[in-house]
Order: C-alpha cells, then sequence, then structure tokens
C-alpha cells in the first residue's frame, strides 16, 4: 500500500483583532485578492494561486494563526493520515466539506507544540472574477492589479520553546517532510529547520527560542515575488503606506532575498520572498549550520540586527 504524501503548503488561516486594517494590509498593499466572504470570513489569494484561498481573514479576540493547510497528493490520502496520526495517539477533529469555502473534507490535529495543521484534498479552483480575470489561460488574475503583487504563497516559519529537531523529526516520520538545512547548537538539539515536499528549499520552517511565549508562536508567514526587482518595487510600496519593515537583505540558509513586514491589524509579520535555489536531487544531503555561522546563514547581508520592537512581534499559532 502506498504512502499517504503531502504535495504543498495550501493555506493560512488568520485570526485579527483589527480585521478591517488586516484587510487593508493583504488587499491594498500587499495586493491579495478577495475570492470571496462568507459567515464574516474572507477568502484571499495571490494572483498566480489557482486555488479558491490561500489565506483566510476573520476577526477574533485575540490575534492568531488558526490553522495551517496541506493538500494531498491524492484524495484517499486524506483518510489514511487521519488513521495513520490515529494509530499514534493523535486526536482528530474532521471539518465537513463546506465549512471552509471551496474545500472538500478535511480535518485538523496539532503537533505536539499545539500547532493545528489541517490535511484535505479537494479544494475548488476558482475562476478570477471577470474585472481582474487574466488574458492567460495560465494565471488566475491579473498581475500587479494593485499593491506589493505577490505571485502566490510560499512558506510558514513557526516558532516555540521547544527545540526545532523534534518538530523536524514529527515531519519526517508522520507527514513525509524532506530536511533540507538545519541550524545545530553545541548539544546536537536544532536551533532552526527547513523541511519540504516540493523542491523548494522549505514549505516550512521551524525556529527555536528558549524565551519564545509559548510552545505554539508564528514568526511568519510567505508570499513569493517572481525577482529582486519586486522585492525594491514592494519596498517602495510599503514605504508609501506607512508600514515599517526589515530589509531587503539576503538570507545564507535558502540563498533567498527577503522583507519582513507587520499587519497593523493581526500583528502577524509577512515575509515577502524570491530568489533562492530550488533541490532536484533524490538522495539530498541536509546542509548543516553551526551557531558560529549565523551570521552568515540569517544574514548574508541586510541588516545584521533589528531592536525595534514593531518589527519582532509574535502571534500564537
Amino acid at each position: 500500500m502506498t504512502n499517504p504524501e503531502i504535495s504543498k503548503l495550501g493555506h493560512f488561516g488568520l485570526v485579527s483583532t483589527d480585521l478591517e486594517k488586516s484587510l487593508w494590509f493583504f488587499k491594498e498593499v500587499i495586493g491579495l485578492e478577495e475570492t470571496e466572504e462568507a459567515d464574516g470570513v474572507h477568502y484571499l489569494r495571490a494572483w498566480g494561486d489557482f486555488e479558491h484561498h490561500t489565506l483566510t481573514l476573520r476577526a477574533g479576540e485575540e490575534s492568531r494563526l488558526d490553522h495551517i493547510a496541506w493538500r494531498t497528493k491524492r484524495p484517499e490520502d486524506v483518510d489514511a493520515f487521519a488513521e495513520n496520526l490515529q494509530k499514534e495517539g493523535i486526536e482528530i477533529n474532521w471539518v465537513e466539506e463546506g465549512t471552509e469555502r471551496g474545500q472538500g473534507k478535511a480535518f485538523r490535529f496539532q503537533l505536539p507544540s499545539k500547532h493545528t495543521f489541517e490535511i484535505y484534498f479537494d479544494m475548488e479552483k476558482t475562476l478570477a472574477a471577470p474585472e481582474t480575470r487574466s488574458v492567460l489561460k495560465n494565471q488566475t488574475h491579473k498581475s500587479w492589479n494593485r499593491g506589493v503583487s505577490p505571485r502566490r504563497i510560499d512558506h510558514v516559519n513557526l516558532l516555540s520553546s521547544i527545540p526545532a529537531n523534534e518538530f523536524s523529526d514529527f515531519m519526517i516520520q508522520h507527514l513525509g517532510f524532506n530536511l533540507r538545512e538545519y541550524v545545530e547548537a553545541p548539544d546536537g538539539s536544532y536551533l532552526g529547520a527547513w523541511l519540504s515536499v516540493t523542491p523548494l528549499v522549505h514549505d516550512i520552517a521551524f525556529s527555536f527560542d528558549p524565551h519564545s511565549a509559548s510552545t505554539h508562536e508564528v514568526h511568519h508567514i510567505s508570499y513569493w515575488l517572481d525577482n529582486a526587482q519586486d522585492l525594491l518595487r514592494a519596498a517602495d510600496i510599503l514605504k508609501e503606506n506607512g508600514i515599517e519593515f526589515k530589509g531587503p537583505g539576503k538570507h545564507g540558509i535558502s540563498q533567498a532575498m527577503y522583507i519582513y513586514a507587520i499587519d497593523p491589524g493581526s500583528g502577524v509579520r509577512l515575509e515577502i520572498f524570491t530568489n533562492g535555489y530550488l533541490i532536484f536531487e533524490p538522495d539530498w544531503e541536509p546542509i548543516r549550520w553551526t551557531l558560529d555561522e549565523m551570521s552568515l546563514g540569517f544574514t548574508y547581508w541586510g541588516d545584521q540586527m533589528d531592536n525595534n520592537p514593531e518589527n519582532n512581534p509574535t502571534i500564537k499559532a
């Protein structure tokens, strides 16, 4: 019997204490398109995302990343993952078809850290409204319609007071992820781990901070831009709209260029991300970094230190 497989990162579910500000940030400044609003939930995606949504936004009394959703490779993989996780004593909560607009049957469960994952397969490939639809048949919305205008969802980075190797072990053993790069502490534990199921360097990353407010924080969510010039354009757009940010810079780990900006509604950190490299080797050996190499690993060039509190928030996931 074939083992169930994850195909890709699907979407983020974000709760905001100031929904109006979050909608302004993600729609007008970042430039995501809204496919639907129902029961107080706004469904958004980038112009190159094909599924119904890659971000949901709703109001709440506490800002948090409600869930991170992963799409399986086959419909039957949803049930198979649920069965495998239950055998390991992990509680499964089913999400009925249509509860989340555009999405079929799914289930949610918590990592040992209390971060919530959602597993699904069926999702509508919603046609864009005529006024935003691209003339290109292989693209959903018009590019550069407004704001920063990222092409697609990219990755998520979770923060915890639990060492990152505990996360990477779980992702490899239970969900079939591959470890791509990691930062090792002198005691052998991991300070950071970057994993993927696609050729991307990471679909998900885990960051360890012993002083983290809880085991289930989020460092950032991320959307992808096509190139470095797009990133420089994004910096101008953010500044014109009064959004403070960190970068542009380049990571050594992943070799990607970045800007970090904060959603003024939820406080979540958004990374706008581009360049980097892809992995096609089936026998890839994870890249090991050490603590004394982090001046290159975390920031190859750009701001090495950032002591501004507004640039270093965390929200629960």
